[in-house]
């Protein structure tokens, strides 16, 4: 029998009252289980922001976030990478323990062996993949990979699939936004019979610096119009029951003599059933209908959506989204939302990919 190894990471958290008590202190240490030796310089960040560390010569960091909910993400080389999701809630000393797995070669091996690597992989399948994953819209035209070397790309005839995985985190360069981002990239999909795409993985973002004032503004125009409609955007607006003011419509989709109809609300948030838990500053949403139709009113979609899109509205934007069945979503203040995978996105905002992606500390001018 293989013996299962494991990095465990013993977190604290405490509040500090600095920025008028917007941030909180996420500390701990990084230890390996077997040797109980700390670990050094291994990486420990709130994925989709841009605050992130490594651990020092005694294992220990220490990270300040925003007030809100983040997944803290983990990894160390040889080991799988391991999230917990930490919260303003938990700003209290705790002793919470993280354990990674360490990775088995041999079985990676496996894996990769019977799997069908495609050899040209970025010739035959790069543009499908910046595509679907930086995106096409105007932002996406200033995004680049640096070290597209390591993506890797295995096609499976017998799924009809194509994967993509890479060997270290990608460097993306985003000189529309005006950040460099670290994306540690799980594994991307994409099913030819469905028409799917799926990808996960961790991004962490880091501000390009200039002396450059026109570029600033540049910079600082590109976010503001980046988070105007966005996920994010319409996350905080809710928490904040804004919708309105912000520019945002919700409408139920429902079947009528077989046809899709899109049903306004005359109550938004008694239809989305939103409850507010003082407690925990978070509010929970569970809508009554499934399929909810989100519309933002303050600006039209980009002109490529609209040529790709001849069939959909023109004067604002929209899109589906879809709540699994039976699963109610919590909403931090900072506009973090779990479980991510309950909502699915369709039409304006599934367009939107990487190149249009603003961390959860970003903060509206």
């Amino acid at each position: 029998m293989k013996k299962l190894f494991f990095v465990l990471a013993s977190i604290t958290l405490s509040s500090i009252a600095i920025a008028q008590n917007n941030f909180y202190y996420v500390s701990g240490k990084v230890v390996d289980a077997v040797t109980k030796a700390p670990l050094q310089a291994a990486s420990v960040f709130a994925q989709n922001t841009t605050q992130g560390t490594a651990t020092d010569a005694e294992g220990n960091f220490k990270i300040a976030l925003m007030n809100g909910g983040y997944d803290l993400v983990i990894t160390f080389t040889g080991y799988q990478t391991e999230t917990r999701r930490v919260t303003t809630a938990d700003a209290n000393d705790k002793n919470i323990v993280i354990e990674l797995k360490l990775k088995e070669k041999a079985l990676e091996d496996v894996v990769i062996t019977s799997s069908s690597e495609v050899k040209d992989g970025w010739e035959k399948y790069g543009s499908f993949f910046l595509e679907n994953f930086i995106g096409e819209t105007a932002n996406s035209k200033q995004c680049s990979i640096k070290n597209k070397e390591v993506l890797k790309f295995f096609f499976s005839k017998k799924r009809n699939r194509l994967k993509i995985t890479a060997t270290e985190p990608l460097q993306i360069v985003n000189n529309a936004l005006g950040y460099n981002i670290k994306y540690t990239i799980d594994s991307f999909t994409y099913n030819y019979s469905t028409e799917t795409t799926l990808y996960t993985g961790y991004p962490l973002f880091e501000e390009l610096h200039t002396d450059d004032t026109a570029q600033q503004r540049q910079w600082q125009t590109n976010r503001l119009n980046a988070y105007n409609g966005s996920m994010l955007h319409f996350m905080r607006s809710l928490f904040n029951k804004r919708l309105k003011e912000e520019g945002f419509e919700l409408q139920f989709l429902v079947k009528n003599n077989g046809k899709d109809e899109a049903v306004p609300l005359p109550n938004q948030y008694g239809a989305v059933n939103y409850t507010k838990e003082d407690s925990t500053n978070t509010v929970e949403i569970q809508p009554n209908q499934n399929n909810v139709v989100l519309i933002y009113n303050k600006e039209k979609p980009e002109q490529a959506y609209i040529d790709a899109n001849p069939d959909e509205p023109s004067k604002f934007q929209l899109t589906i989204l879809s709540f699994t069945p039976g699963e109610s979503v919590v909403i931090e203040e900072n506009g973090y939302y779990y479980d991510q995978a309950d909502i699915t996105r369709n039409q304006y905002l599934s367009w939107k990919k990487m190149a249009d992606m603003l961390p959860y500390d970003y903060k509206k001018p």
